[in-house]
């Protein structure tokens, strides 16, 4: 049995159980372009989950959760499928990942696995990636050691797809599981998804030595990817790349624009293109050297985007970047999927930016958001 301190009992002598961390992520630039197969660039938060893990012998999951006290999930290992339905909402991205250790041949005869996380939840930040990037890395030590990034990452998508129900791209995984300290991660989806060397490349961005900090402001709205409105868009992007008989929209350009005879398909593909030369615009002035402050400008056309062209952007979000701004900050956009949830600021009087934003919530009688700041973090990895 597994308790909160970390301490396995039941054989008579007690054992320190291991524990792993995945961080949840803020991405710089580059949003809904990963399932576009195009470009993205995030850095992984200090925020992470914690999962400690202890094999059993009795073909169970154990599943608790400390956001969840007092609910025990327990299941069988080799019927996760036909369970599903009868699962929390919750419990269907951890036990997806089991899920798939198992369709993937690796002998997971039982698992105690016992949560914790301080990623906000619904915020944008990622949670249920880091969530799955937690239980991977730590079946993967207990169960299959020979598994590679690559697959890992591979791994915690497909639970949050398949099992969880949510069609998210490989953004928020490979964050969770490839980034480093002081760095933003450079990613090219399909280089990646093909195994390519070069899909993905540290870029260091350090904010701090130019005076800067880049603060998350969590507006409290919450999103749900799985409540339909990421997976039209997505559909949406899919519909306008078959419209333009191309691979993806990362094959299209603004020339293709005019092919399109649906407004609504033009301008999910117009966020696409555009966003996808945003990132790589900001990559190469972080790669030369520039003064951070120049990227400012491409983070608040990114939100514009996201706003006007994908439409996914809500009243609190729009709200929060504008007082940003209007505060001095030097960019600012919203975050994640959307619908809801975060937005970021480049600023360098970062105390004065949140009281403005603070006050502007309060003003238009919104719940006061959570805004903290945050630096390039490690990806997932085991606890000492």
């Amino acid at each position: 049995m597994v308790f909160g301190d970390g301490i396995v009992a039941g054989s008579g002598r007690e054992v320190r159980v291991q524990k792993w961390i995945a961080p949840g992520r803020v991405n710089i630039i580059g949003e809904h372009t990963d399932y576009n197969a195009g470009f993205v660039l995030p850095i992984a938060l200090s925020l992470g989950v914690v999962c400690a893990a202890e094999p059993r012998a009795d073909g169970l999951v154990r599943l608790t959760s400390a956001q969840r006290p007092g609910d025990i999930v327990v299941a069988r290992v080799d019927d996760l499928v036909a369970q599903r339905d009868r699962l929390p909402g919750w419990a269907r991205y951890p036990l997806g990942v089991v899920d798939e250790f198992v369709r993937g041949g690796h002998p997971v005869g039982g698992v105690n696995l016992e949560l914790d996380g301080t990623v906000p939840i619904g915020a944008g930040l990622s949670s249920s990636a880091a969530l799955c990037c937690a239980v991977t890395i730590a079946l993967r030590d207990l169960f299959a050691p020979a598994l590679t990034d690559r697959r890992m990452i591979e791994i915690a998508r497909a639970a949050e797809n398949g099992f969880a129900g949510v069609p998210t791209g490989l953004l928020d995984q490979a964050a969770s599981i490839l980034c480093t300290e002081g760095h933003a991660l450079f990613l090219d989806i399909r280089a990646f998804t093909g195994a390519e060397s070069c899909a993905a490349e540290q870029i260091p961005f350090d904010l701090r030595s130019a005076g800067l900090t880049l603060i998350v402001a969590d507006t409290g709205h919450p999103h749900e990817l799985a409540d339909g409105g990421y997976a039209e868009r997505r559909a949406q992007c899919e519909a306008a790349a078959d419209a333009l008989n191309l691979p993806a929209l990362r094959d299209a350009t603004s020339e293709d624009l005019p092919r399109l005879r649906d407004s609504v398909l033009r301008h999910r593909a117009r966020h696409v293109i555009t966003e996808n030369a945003r990132v790589l615009a900001v990559v190469d002035r972080l790669r030369d050297g520039a003064d951070p402050r120049a990227i400012g400008e491409l983070l608040t056309s990114s939100h514009r985007s996201l706003r006007e062209d994908f439409e996914v952007s809500a009243p609190t979000l729009d709200l929060a970047v504008d007082a940003a701004l209007d505060a001095g900050a030097y960019g600012a956009r919203m975050v994640g999927g959307g619908f809801g949830g975060s937005i970021i600021a480049l600023v360098e009087h970062a105390d004065h930016v949140a009281e403005r934003i603070m006050n502007r919530f309060a003003a238009a009688g919104f719940a006061s958001p959570h805004i903290f700041a945050v630096e390039p973090g490690t990806g997932a990895r085991t606890l000492e």
